[in-house]
């Protein structure tokens, strides 16, 4: 594919996932969260009882379709390709950190644009972080740092976690009261199930198609001086700028912001960990649902650790509110900043040998 069609094809995918995010929105998602990888498996986790937090559970569509979608349009381009073996557990516990990073700002990277084109400056804050992550990131990238080859594994392998979405989905449609469900707060505000899970397919299909990825984009810029993958996030930001001028929901300031905190130093830091980890993974939160469609069992492990960091940010008091982060949030978002740079100093040294 040529640069100008792969750039096209970007700007395209941020557009259409800007004004998907809007829809979603204005259909009942809860406000600057019309797509949040980190909060709806944060939901997701609560809604299969993995955490108690009331507020926040509700099996989220839009993550079953993102991989769904990417799993259908990979089959029928014969991009289905199923690898895997790549340090499983150091995913794991990437994944893991990631949600616990990203639940102290109060979303994923895709959230943080959302949060950006709404006029919430904590966001452009927090953007300070996640830049910082992946330069942090690339410097160790740099010195060779790697978390071994992949290898190819049987159908089975890369079949099972989209297999599992359609079980969520049956059991979503079919036995709900098998769920939690949040009667109030973020939780209980969601659009339509088959409107969440139509758009999501089409976000998991272009997805897959674009490539785009939040943190690979600034990754390029920084390492090759190449902007193609930041097309992608620039499109998704002026299409859900413009729709929320037009909409009036656009609100510039640091106070006043749906499920957002003004704590700058914790929305950096949080961030730092996101922006880090997903450099790492060599994708973000987004990019890992999307390969796990395409078969990539590594990054299958990588939402699962995901999935576990998200209860485990609620059962353990780590996750902010829109009052604030807490101080099991800041301690854990420390402790996990100190041991990825001790990953990625040891893990280098041992490229190197």
């Amino acid at each position: 594919m040529s640069k100008s069609k792969e750039t096209v094809g970007l700007i395209a995918t941020g557009a259409i996932i800007g004004i998907i995010a809007i829809v979603l929105m204005a259909n009942g998602n809860p406000g600057n969260m019309g797509f949040c990888i980190a909060c709806f498996i944060r939901d997701t986790a609560g809604a299969l009882k993995l955490h108690s937090a009331p507020v926040v559970q509700y099996l989220r569509p839009e993550v079953i379709g993102i991989i769904l979608g990417s799993f259908f349009i990979s089959l029928a381009t014969k991009e289905f390709k199923v690898r895997g073996g790549s340090s499983p557990a150091i995913r794991f516990f990437l994944g893991l950190m990631i949600s616990i990073g990203a639940l102290v700002f109060l979303g994923c990277p895709l959230r943080m644009v959302l949060r950006m084109s709404a006029g919430d400056l904590n966001a452009w804050v927090g953007l300070i972080g996640f830049v910082a992550g992946v330069y942090v990131g690339t410097l160790f990238l740099k010195k060779g740092f790697s978390l071994n080859r992949s290898h190819t594994l049987s159908q089975a392998e890369g079949t099972v976690m989209p297999i599992f979405q359609l079980v969520l989905l049956a059991i979503l449609v079919f036995a709900p009261t098998a769920l939690a469900f949040s009667e109030k707060g973020p939780g209980s505000m969601h659009a339509p199930l088959a409107l969440s899970l139509c758009l999501a397919l089409v976000v998991g299909v272009f997805a897959q198609r674009s490539r785009i990825c939040q943190a690979g984009g600034i990754r390029d810029v920084i390492m090759f001086k190449d902007p193609t993958l930041l097309w992608g996030s620039l499109a998704l930001l002026v299409v859900a700028l413009i729709a929320n001028l037009v909409n009036g929901s656009f609100n510039l300031g640091f106070t006043g912001q749906p499920i957002a905190h003004t704590e700058w130093i914790w929305n950096i830091l949080g961030l730092f960990i996101v922006g880090l980890a997903s450099t790492f993974l060599g994708g973000c939160p987004m990019r890992q649902l999307v390969l796990t469609g395409t078969g990539n069992t590594d990054s299958a492990i990588t939402y699962v650790g995901m999935l576990v960091g998200a209860a485990f940010a609620h059962n353990f008091g780590l996750a902010s509110s829109g009052e604030g982060t807490t101080p099991n949030g800041r301690i854990a978002t420390i402790c996990i900043i100190v041991i990825l740079l001790a990953l990625g100093s040891w893990n280098s040294k041992k490229a190197q040998a």
